[in-house]
């Protein structure tokens, strides 16, 4: 009789595509927010663990993030929210943050914690993955099991599938291979995260100056339009920004541009910057480097406008129109 319920247990298990272990998956979303919204990435972050299959739980932890919880209880699929509100997560420091998915994880034992590969997340899962003395697993794109996971190397030129041995996965996702999980259909409960002294003694937040602009975020814009060293100054970069309106775009840059001072670094597309995936990705005088190539490459259509003929990025462009910017770009604006 034990034998039979046993081998019946094991054949439910055996349902999902994951393997037999997989409905005992339990994952940890850690979201990413600025305590009233959602970050795009943070629904991308839900599509992937959706994939892992099992139990997922959402930690939010803000000093008044509220609204960021109620919005993700609203998330299809999801178990539980948790809830840390203290003024020790003033400016998400990682070093309070660590602390505080430790405890967490001690009290429910989760198999998996993820986050989107975002600069917040860079900054946090490597300590996360050292205390648990795991191996962290970055930047991934696609989830063929609870265990096995691809993720891009050689600045995207090969895909590498990675088998994880350790008993907790710790993950960063890159947000454009995700569709965002809509935040509706769901009524998830929450729950207070777990209580202690996360506030850290090695560092402390001062203070925090974002860019103000109208224009969309520029890693979840449906249009992008950026400019590279070909532009010659910063003050030529008013085509960019010109066509940009017209196309209600955001702007972004090479690292030669960002690097010669032209523009500020949060603009840089890349691997060392920001990737997009937009609809529409407009490359204005920005040559194609492996590394720039490597933040856009997956957007759905590429237009490059470049003079050089030979220029790497025709090579990914959808669209190509080899011109002097400084005539090509106007002349396409006013025709908008």
């Amino acid at each position: 009789i034990i034998k039979k319920m046993f081998a019946n247990c094991l054949k439910s298990a055996r349902h999902n595509k994951f393997g037999s272990l997989a409905r005992f998956e339990s994952t940890l979303v850690i979201a990413e927010h600025n305590n009233e919204t959602l970050t795009p990435i943070t629904q991308a972050v839900l599509s992937a663990a959706k994939k892992i299959g099992g139990d997922i739980t959402v930690l939010v932890a803000g000093t008044k993030c509220g609204p960021a919880a109620a919005a993700l209880c609203k998330a299809n699929g999801i178990s539980k929210v948790l809830v840390a509100e203290s003024d020790a997560f003033k400016g998400f420091t990682p070093e309070s943050m660590t602390s505080l998915i430790l405890a967490t994880h001690k009290q429910f034992n989760f198999s998996h914690i993820m986050t989107g590969g975002s600069a917040f997340g860079k900054a946090l899962i490597p300590r996360v993955a050292a205390k648990l003395d795991v191996s962290p697993v970055s930047d991934v794109i696609n989830i063929k099991s609870s265990d096995t996971f691809v993720r891009p190397i050689y600045a995207g030129n090969a895909l590498q599938t990675v088998k994880v041995k350790d008993s907790i996965k710790v993950v960063t996702v890159r947000g454009t291979s995700f569709e965002a999980l809509p935040l509706e259909g769901g009524n998830a409960p929450t729950e207070p995260a777990p209580a202690g002294e996360y506030k850290s003694n090695l560092i402390e937040f001062i203070k925090q100056e974002l860019s103000k602009s109208d224009r969309p975020e520029l890693t979840s814009a449906s249009v992008v339009v950026s400019g590279g060293r070909g532009l010659k100054s910063g003050d030529n970069f008013k085509l960019i920004y010109s066509l940009a309106d017209k196309l209600k775009a955001a702007v972004g840059a090479s690292r030669a541009a960002v690097d010669a001072g032209y523009v500020p670094n949060d603009m840089q597309i890349g691997q060392t910057g920001k990737i997009v995936a937009p609809d529409l990705y407009i490359a204005v005088g920005i040559s194609g480097a492996i590394q720039h190539l490597a933040g856009m490459k997956d957007s759905k259509t590429i237009v490059a406008i470049n003079k050089d003929p030979e220029a790497p990025i025709f090579q990914v462009a959808d669209y190509g129109l080899v011109a002097d910017l400084f005539k090509a770009v106007p002349e396409l604006t006013d025709k908008l």
